[in-house]
């Protein structure tokens, strides 16, 4: 059960990362938006029923975790504080699980791997990557 729900977070990871830039703060309460893409619409639907089926408690640790999310967006362990929180509602809702899977496309084998921010890097795999003003390499 662990490994299935790291794996269901780690899928979900890039939609996160794409409803909060489409939607920002209003990611938990805005309805579907047409203009917005798929992959920001299917994010928001992600953290709205995690959000929809938690207490009040869980709500407001969702809230947190979102909004630290969306402030300290360059920050990876602000998103990974918004991971552990749906790793936890995950862990107790068995519905939410498959619910979840249910939401994300099935694994292909095909690997999504997203960079965020500026300079940033998106490899699967990678030897030396430099994104600095007037760095000097050294072999």
């Amino acid at each position: 059960m662990g490994a299935e729900i790291i794996q269901l977070v780690q899928q979900a990871s890039p939609y996160l990362t794409a409803a909060l830039g489409a939607y920002g703060g209003t990611v938990l309460s805005r309805a579907q938006d047409s203009a917005a893409d798929a992959t920001a619409n299917l994010g928001r639907r992600i953290l709205r029923a995690v959000w929809s089926r938690g207490d009040e408690g869980e709500r407001a640790t969702l809230e947190v975790a979102v909004g630290e999310a969306l402030q300290d967006g360059e920050d990876p362990d602000a998103m990974a504080a918004l991971r552990q929180s749906i790793k936890r509602a995950l862990r107790e809702d068995e519905t939410l699980r498959r619910e979840l899977a249910e939401l994300l496309p099935a694994p292909s084998g095909t690997m999504v791997i997203t960079a965020s921010g500026p300079r940033s890097v998106a490899a699967q795999h990678i030897g030396t990557a430099v994104t600095g003003d007037n760095t000097r390499i050294a072999e």
